[in-house]
């Protein structure tokens, strides 16, 4: 009977002691759904859409993209194939803009598209949908990518706005495409022999810097249409030609390096330095002519207008000189402003000319008391510098008595004798020397001026004929 009722006692112990047990745990486990529950609503804003995160790729895909690509299980910092043939590099290039051409600085700033191609069987990965995968700047640092540089470059940098201009697109089977926005400043050596009427031919070259030949082959990949253009207008040239090339360089030190170019050529708009250089120029050579038609005697008049010519030139070819190179050879330009300039300078050189003639010249008649005792010289050379000839009282002078003075041997007898005479059709004529020449054009100064009307113009306009025939 003891034996049964403790037996009795000790299960109803043991049903206590798992009662208190089972109601503890079942407590804490509804006390953690309870604190769950209401940090999910302080989280998610008081509900948890569960479609919307089955429907997220990134908590859906079973691999991450490194994972895939199996980044992790190779060296990247070897070229695919090493060992083998040469991996070829397909080049393809979008030029968006030229920004600018310096001709001082000898140089072109270019913005462009820079497309490479190539096979990297490391990466490729397992796809139903046969779809490409498109990353950005930070994948590109892990993988392999082409070394390919400029050549010649001054400055070069890849966008990274607001992101680096960075595309990387991998295919399944293991194909690459990697496109960067760039610009770059490169050296276009010109020659300015015939500035501004000038050709340039520029040329931007791309090359691998660490891969020769033996392991790198670069290629144009869709031969001359890989360049494409967009619609490109410049202020001071016009494109006439854009196509691309490829050829090999050589370096003592390391061997034979594939080079891809891109040439185009530039015809510079004339138009701009006619208004600018040519016609001003043109207009002060016209002007120096004015002075032709000015009274010799007005000496103020002709040397201001002959000294405003002269240093209107200087002035234009100084402006000139400055936004040019300093080249060691003549440019076109240059051979245009000086012979205008020397034409202007003559005009004033022949005024010089002109005057000293006028002066001399009175000077003679003075000595051969041709001007009246009344005569008052300074008075008459106050305002000018020079006799005035409407003072000056001058008797007339026959050509007969000039030819009898100036050879003493036509007053002597003929050895024909005194009524014979010579025979029909013959004329004695004395050919005149060049200091009678000289005499001849000082006393006639004013025909310096006549012949000068005609003479400057004249060979002013044949050098320009033939200036433009050379260089248009």
């Amino acid at each position: 009977m003891k034996v049964d009722l403790l037996t009795c006692l000790a299960l109803v112990a043991a049903s206590l002691v798992s009662g208190t047990s089972g109601g503890r745990s079942s407590g804490r486990r509804r006390h953690k759904e309870v604190f769950l529950g209401e940090k999910s609503k302080f989280k998610f804003g008081g509900r948890i859409d569960y479609k919307l995160k089955r429907q997220d790729s990134t908590k859906t895909l079973l691999i991450k993209s490194e994972q895939l690509l199996r980044i992790e299980e190779h060296d990247f910092a070897m070229r695919p194939s090493f060992g083998g043939a040469a991996i070829p590099v397909g080049i393809d290039v979008q030029v968006e803009s030229i920004d600018s051409i310096s001709e001082v600085n000898m140089d072109f700033t270019m913005t462009l598209y820079l497309r490479h191609y190539w096979k990297d069987e490391r990466l490729a990965f397992p796809s139903r949908t046969n779809q490409s995968r498109t990353f950005d700047s930070r994948l590109v640092k892990k993988i392999w990518v082409p070394d390919v540089f400029f050549v010649h470059s001054k400055r070069s940098f890849i966008h990274d706005t607001t992101m680096e201009n960075i595309m990387l697109r991998v295919y399944p089977d293991g194909n690459i495409l990697y496109s960067v926005r760039v610009t770059v400043t490169s050296l276009c050596s010109m020659d300015f022999s015939s500035f501004p009427l000038d050709t340039q031919n520029c040329s931007l070259e791309l090359e691998s810097y660490a891969y020769n030949e033996n392991d790198l082959m670069l290629y144009w990949k869709n031969g001359n249409d890989s360049l494409r253009t967009d619609e490109i207008v410049l202020s001071q040239f016009f494109i006439e030609h854009f196509h691309a090339s490829s050829g090999l360089a050589f370096y003592s030190s390391t061997g034979w390096y594939n080079r891809l170019f891109i040439n185009f050529i530039l015809q510079r708009h004339v138009f701009f330095f006619m208004l600018q250089t040519y016609f001003p120029t043109m207009l002060m050579v016209v002007l120096s002519w004015v002075s032709f038609w000015i009274d010799r005697r007005a000496v103020p008049a002709r040397v201001s207008l002959g000294m405003t010519t002269v240093l209107t030139m200087s002035t234009i070819i100084t402006g000139v000189s400055s936004s040019m190179p300093q080249v060691s050879y003549v440019k076109a330009v240059d051979i245009y402003l000086w012979t205008s300039f020397l034409f202007v300078f003559l005009s004033v050189i022949e005024y010089a000319a002109v005057n000293y003639c006028t002066t001399l010249e009175e000077m003679r008649k003075m000595k051969r008391g041709k001007i009246p005792s009344t005569f008052n010289a300074s008075q008459a050379m106050a305002f000018d510098g020079c006799f005035h000839d409407n003072d000056v009282e001058l008797t007339p002078f026959s050509r007969s008595a000039a030819s009898l003075t100036s050879d003493p041997r036509a007053a002597a007898p003929s050895s024909l004798g005194s009524g014979a005479r010579p025979p029909e059709g013959t004329r004695l004529r004395r050919q005149r020397s060049v200091r009678e020449h000289v005499d001849l054009f000082v006393s006639n100064s004013y025909v310096i001026d006549s012949y000068s009307r005609l003479a400057f113009p004249l060979s002013y306009l044949l050098f320009n004929t033939i200036y433009w025939s050379l260089y248009s």
